[in-house]
């Protein structure tokens, strides 16, 4: 008759001196001494993951009607944070420690009209602005599952690590 390796009752063994040494009293692995290795497993991120300092981070959402914008931000190392908003960008300071997470931001700066970067802001897009603004504020932590970053608060934020 056929048999899986390794047995399911047993599982696997970790590569620590401890577990080779349950492993093999427990007649797991016998035979196999010094190539035992480790498995790690593959699966959603660990809330140790860094934070994604330097890189941009879309809010997960859809544009707005009429335009391509999503709302960004950029947080550097040193806290200096750059925000895009649905029609106006502003510079604020992050301050982190661990998972907490607060944002401080500066003045807004509109958008030039006339600009490629100036969308149409019509009162809908202002009032979003102001919203988003008003959730960052309101940030206390984040956590980060692969390339989602979550702002946690009272109104958590979605956003996702642009890789391209």
């Amino acid at each position: 008759m056929f048999r899986h390796w390794p047995p399911r009752r047993f599982g696997f063994c970790l590569a620590t001196v401890a577990a080779q040494s349950a492993c093999l009293s427990a007649g797991i692995g016998a035979g196999l001494g010094a190539f035992m290795i480790a498995v790690v497993p593959v699966g959603p991120a660990r809330a140790s993951e860094a934070f994604p300092f330097g890189s941009e981070l879309m809010l997960d959402a859809a544009p707005m009607s009429g335009s391509k914008r999503v709302p960004m931000i950029e947080i550097e190392d040193d806290g200096t944070a750059s925000i895009d908003l649905w029609c106006a960008s502003l510079k604020a300071q992050a301050t982190f420690d661990n998972t907490a997470l607060t944002i401080v931001p500066g003045a807004v700066q509109p958008a030039v009209p006339g600009t490629s970067q100036a969308p149409q802001c019509d009162p809908d897009r202002e009032a979003r602005d102001a919203d988003l603004l008003a959730a960052l504020t309101q940030v206390t932590g984040w956590r980060r599952s692969g390339e989602v970053i979550e702002l946690t608060g009272t109104t958590p934020l979605r956003f996702r690590l642009m890789t391209n």
